[in-house]
């Protein structure tokens, strides 16, 4: 086959970058595709390790092993697209091998056990349960370990400190000191016990536990020998303060002293005692410190403990009181518990693991049980085990646990930006009402780890943060972020040496360097360029000492974690360097523990790895962030996911440069697999033909309802003929232009107020907008009606609707069902549907309509599925799910009906419109394009934003984006300008000096309406801007008559129940000080619960007649009866102090229940 070798190339951005990308950012949703591998190939393994083997409760009978094979999970029932269609959970059967062993006969049964559907993650990183994709949200919760703080003593002010040993499963352990200088201890927050009686009591169980030195702890003498090297202060004496309160002074006394603590009514013998501390903190079941508590404690107190042994030792214990003696004697410092060193994330894996330990503990019990009723012999793994407890865990987490959430997919920078959020809420974390100032504060450790812009505005700032841009979990969940390498001193050996600068051999800087026969080759302290002569004296002279040279940098890139990374100086990004990577100037800026300071060269270690380290990806997509205020930048990220995808997207004319990736990651665009050539591009497919003749087809996904209820469309971006390489973007989606995320439209906007139209914040648009359909959305909503088994017979799906007429029935098909082209709006027919009535006794007018109108106006009531008000559109589709036909449904349920409307949204007044810098607003009104101020060139600007919103909002990256938009416009090309590292004030002028445009970037406009110009010249530029979900349509809402709430007959409130407007308290004061008594009178009377009243009253208005006077309110009478309820014998009086006797609203009496409806009109449901 003869192929074309040039692939088509996607055009590239002019980049204002000065830092040259040393490292591609990491897979976007790598943190959750990386964590769910590993639940599949080790967690799994581990859970079901953990729980092997399960034995009766005698532990001689019967013993039940569970073996993971290497590949767990069976093929799914459905592909990803068929579990969206038809509301089922994407999953696999989950199957492993039992083994019983029967210990009185040595019979061994080895079974394969199916333990249930298990969902399976898809390969964008999100889970599809009951046709709905969600996403488990990564959890930040603070890391098992020990941790030391201080308190003041409030009575002498001094510095009192504590420790708290925290396992990943077991009794907290809190150690404190009094301010009698005593160190007590809490075991699982019970009463304190001296801490020389804990170690004495543990330390006669655990003669095995010592790993590094062993000591004697039975008596006072041994106890003060053990922290000899660190009580030692003059004054203070902790230990023997303690000893001389302590009342045990023998092991088993201590045993004992230990038992009646924790369990204060139960008998305290020295047998129970041992069962319980042995079970309390050694056995591995009820006390595990996991892989991260063994970790941290091992670094927290310079322990070497292997990572095996995770149940607590003496080691432990002793330095743990160690370091809390020191600490009181002004030796160390206390733990910061907000510091990412002590804060771990637990990802979907580690969430997942937890809830499925619930559900195999649950399961064990049974088994236990089950073991003890049945008779060994007859025992078979199936007949021990019952996997509903596993099911129903998982269940309950995908489907009910805070941390499993609904996916918020509105574009596609929404659905990266939810794939790598971080909680600090949740089952095992903080509450809203709990977390202080101190938890969501911006930490220095958040520093490459964190983005500390964007939180959400409100009550979860602070507690829900997003993963920094380069950020990465480690194998103990915690953070990780790179650095590159410096190098101070190299090897004499080492090529690199090569070019740098020799500045002396490391600790003899100060010497000269000499040959064997004594001549001087470089005089001390001289700075000599290494060439290859040289260095070949060099290698030979010294081998392979160490020799300083001129700090550089390379492109060898570390991990570190939040801790790690106190012990260096590391240098910012944007440090200047000379062409062979070392520091131009002696001194540069650098973090060390979290401050900043000037420091020298030569004391760097390592050197951040890109100026957007720092934020995330919303944050950074926004161009100029630099020169916007950190409060906008927040807003700007935010809003960003809430842009609507529209018709005809655009990617920025000004990006930062990382659109490409974002679209590429977040799994909405196509990306060929393989390298070829196009043979078809439609909209509905793409098929490529590789080098072997193979041909590959990829289909695209057409316009698809998101979870948000906007549109997701894929258009293929390449033609038949075109070549194209693996890994290229073949089709963009609705939020993504030429492979690069488009989530708005570059627009000329001008900066001036025009006629009070932009005041407070509103923002003006021209016609043109709106008819060109650049703001024009579409939106997908899906309504569905099941038909059921009822008592009184089955729902029935049809056409033959009772009091319908054939003008409501013109859209739908011989089966009663709407069809798909249709254009529906409020109240429309989309699924008929009957239901059957109960039978009651017949009157002789009911017998008499009956043999009227026949059998069938009794029998049934309409049910159908009609639109809801307020709504309108297109069918798009229509779906009929049929128990005959196969397919599943829940129980009682016939059939189910499911239609998508779609609808385009134009733009318009009372839409909210935003940029990225925070700029958000409300359209105000259109304007006719010849009324719009225009350039002198003749053309019309198409935005009008307010000056007045820019300075004391401190966004000037927006006027900065509107200049460079401006001058690349002209130019004809689209720029990246990447956060910290973009385009300066220089590089702006100098490219609208290109463009043949003013330096000033202000330009004189012209009165559209006159043609006379206006009085100063005005900033004009292109902007980028965005539609937000806030749409109109889904707000403004009218009402006359509607729904009432049974008790109060007040109307119900809310668009969604067909409400009415609340006129409060505060409004009522309002007319009371105008004196409006009588519009005061009809709100709350007429026009709200005065049922008799509301009824006469849309009758007048009806039939044209004056409005009679209003009653007595129900809420009045309600509160009557509620008085009267007391024992207080209300009586209403009129002016003449006659009793008024409520009148009863008799209005749903007039007319027996009939079948059909006499009067045309049913009232609204």
């Amino acid at each position: 086959m003869a192929v074309n070798t040039k692939a088509v190339a996607l055009p590239e951005r002019v980049s204002f970058a000065r830092i040259p990308d040393i490292r591609p950012m990491p897979g976007l949703i790598q943190i959750q595709l990386d964590s769910f591998e590993w639940f599949k190939k080790e967690g799994l393994r581990e859970l079901f390790e953990e729980i092997s083997p399960i034995e009766d409760f005698t532990g001689k009978n019967l013993s039940l092993e569970f073996i993971v094979p290497p590949d767990p999970f069976g093929k799914p029932k459905y592909s990803e697209d068929e579990c969206r269609e038809r509301d089922a959970t994407y999953n696999a059967p989950l199957t492993v091998k039992a083994r019983l062993i029967n210990k009185e006969t040595g019979e061994i049964i080895e079974k394969d056990i199916f333990m249930g559907d298990f969902p399976l993650m898809t390969k964008e990183g999100t889970f599809i349960i009951n046709g709905a994709e969600r996403v488990v949200v990564s959890q930040l919760v603070r890391s098992p370990g020990v941790y030391f703080t201080v308190d003041e003593d409030a009575t002498t002010g001094k510095k009192l400190f504590a420790a708290k040993l925290i396992p990943g499963r077991g009794a907290w352990l809190e150690f404190e000191t009094s301010n009698k200088n005593l160190l007590t201890v809490k075991i699982d927050r019970k009463r304190k016990l001296p801490v020389t009686t804990l170690l004495r009591a543990i330390a006669t169980l655990a003669k095995e536990q010592w790993h590094s030195e062993e000591l004697d702890l039975s008596t006072d003498q041994g106890i003060l020998d053990a922290f000899a090297g660190v009580d030692n202060d003059a004054t203070i004496r902790y230990i023997q303060a303690t000893l001389d309160r302590d009342p045990v002074k023998k092991e088993d006394e201590a045993l004992l002293e230990l038992y009646k603590k924790l369990r204060p009514g139960d008998p305290a013998t020295l047998d129970n005692a041992r069962s319980l501390v042995k079970n309390l903190f050694f056995n591995p079941r009820r006390y595990d410190l996991g892989n991260v508590g063994r970790y941290k404690l091992d670094r927290k107190l310079d322990l070497a403990i292997p990572q095996s042994q995770r149940i607590l030792t003496m080691d432990d214990l002793v330095n743990i009181v160690r370091r809390l003696v020191s600490l009181n004697n002004g030796r160390g410092r206390k733990d910061d518990i907000d510091h990412l060193g002590n804060r771990r994330v637990r990802c979907v894996g580690e969430l997942i693991q937890a809830q499925f330990r619930v559900g195999l503990l649950r399961m064990e019990r049974v088994v236990k049980e089950r073991m003890s009723i049945q008779e060994p012999g007859q025992a078979t793994p199936n007949a021990l085990i019952n996997i509903r407890p596993v099911v129903a865990a998982m269940k309950e987490f995908f489907g009910g646990s805070q941390l499993s959430q609904f996916m918020d997919q509105t574009n596609a920078l929404a659905e990266i930006g939810h794939k790598r959020r971080l909680s600090a809420l949740g089952p095992g974390g903080l509450s809203r009402e709990r977390a202080g100032f101190d938890v969501r504060d911006v930490h220095q450790s958040h520093y490459g780890r964190i983005c500390p812009i964007e939180t959400p505005e409100g009550p979860n700032i602070g507690l829900i943060g997003n993963l920094a841009t380069y950020g990465q979990i480690n194998p103990y969940g915690f953070i990780e972020t790179p650095y590159r390498r410096v190098y101070k001193r190299l090897p004499a050996n080492d090529r690199r040496l090569i070019g740098r600068e020799f500045r002396g051999v490391v600790g003899h800087e100060r010497e000269d360097v000499k040959t064997e026969d004594g001549k001087v080759l470089i005089k001390g302290r001289e700075r000599v360029r290494v060439d290859e002569a040289l260095f070949n004296k060099l290698s030979q002279l010294l081998g392979n000492t160490e020799v300083r040279i001129r700090s550089f940098v390379t492109d060898e890139v570390e991990y570190h974690t939040a801790d790690d990374e106190e012990n260096f100086w590391i240098a910012q990004a944007n440090v200047k360097l000379s062409p062979i990577n070392e520091f131009d100037t002696d001194r540069v800026l650098a973090r060390y523990q979290g401050d900043f300071a000037e420091e020298r060269s030569d004391s760097i270690d390592f050197m951040d790895v890109s100026p957007r380290q720092t934020v995330s990806v919303a944050t950074a997509l926004i161009p100029f962030l630099e020169h916007d205020d950190v409060n906008r930048a927040l807003m700007g990220a935010n809003m960003q996911r809430q842009a609507v995808p529209l018709l005809r997207p655009q990617s920025p004319i000004c990006g930062t440069g990382i659109e490409r990736q974002v679209a590429i990651d977040s799994g909405q665009v196509l990306i060929s697999r393989v390298e070829g050539e196009v043979v078809s591009a439609t909209a509905r497919h793409i098929d490529i033909i590789d080098e072997q003749g193979e041909v590959h087809v990829y289909r695209l996904r057409k316009f698809v309802r998101s979870n948000a209820g906007t549109c997701i469309n894929q258009r293929p971006i390449v033609n038949k003929g075109d070549y194209v390489n693996a890994g290229q973007v073949i089709a963009d989606s609705s939020s993504t232009e030429n492979g690069e995320v488009a989530l708005g439209q570059n627009i000329l906007v001008a900066f001036m107020s025009w006629e009070g139209g932009n005041f407070e914040d509103a923002i003006l648009i021209s016609e043109r907008i709106v008819r060109e359909d650049l703001f024009t959305s579409i939106h997908i909503e899906k309504y569905e009606i099941d038909a059921r088994d009822t008592k009184l017979g089955p729902e029935e799906i049809t056409r033959d609707i009772p009091n319908v007429g054939e003008e409501g029935l013109r859209n739908l098909d011989e089966r009663g069902i709407i069809y798909v082209g249709a254009e529906v709006g409020p109240q429309d027919i989309l699924v008929g549907k009957i239901t059957p009535k109960g039978e009651t006794e017949l009157t002789a007018e009911e017998k008499l309509l009956r043999a009227i109108f026949g059998e069938k106006a009794r029998e049934v009531k309409d049910t159908s599925l009609r639109v809801p008000h307020g709504e309108r559109g297109k069918v798009v589709e229509v779906k009929v799910f049929a128990r005959e036909a196969g397919d599943e449904l829940p129980p009682g349920v016939n059939q189910l009906v499911r239609v998508s409307i779609a609808q385009k949204r134009k733009i318009g007044a009372g839409d909210k419109m935003a940029g990225r810098h925070g700029n958000k607003g409300v359209i105000s009104k259109v304007l006719p394009i010849e009324d719009m101020p225009f350039l002198p060139d003749g053309s019309p600007v198409d935005i009008i934003l307010n000056p007045l919103g820019v300075p004391h909002r401190m966004n000037i990256g927006q006027i900065m984006e509107t200049h460079l938009g401006w001058a690349a416009s002209v130019l004809g090309f689209k720029i990246a300008t990447p956060v910290f590292d973009g385009a300066t004030e220089e590089d702006i002028e100098d490219m609208l000096r290109r463009a043949n445009l003013p330096e000033t970037g202000k330009v004189q406009l012209y009165d559209g309406r006159t043609g006379e110009p206006f009085d100063h010249p005005v900033t004009v530029g292109y902007t980028y801007m965005l539609k937000l979900a806030h749409l109109v349509e889904d707000k403004v809402h009218a009402r006359s008559t509607g729904p009432y709430s049974l008790i109060t007959q007040q109307p119900l409130g809310g668009k969604a129940q067909f409400g009415g407007q609340r006129f409060g308290e505060m409004e009522v004061w309002a007319l009371e000080a105008y004196g409006a008594a009588n519009i005061l009178q009809e709100i709350l009377t007429v026009k709200s619960d005065d049922v008799v009243g509301r009824v006469k009253t849309y009758e007048a208005i009806v039939k044209g007649e004056n409005i009679m006077e209003p009653g007595v309110p129900e809420s009045f009478k309600v509160l009557v009866k509620e008085l009267q309820s007391l024992g207080i014998n209300v009586e209403v009086l009129n002016e003449d102090e006659q009793k008024i006797q409520f009148v009863e609203d008799t209005s749903n009496d007039v007319m027996p229940e009939l079948g059909i409806n006499l009067s045309g009109f049913e009232g609204d449901q």
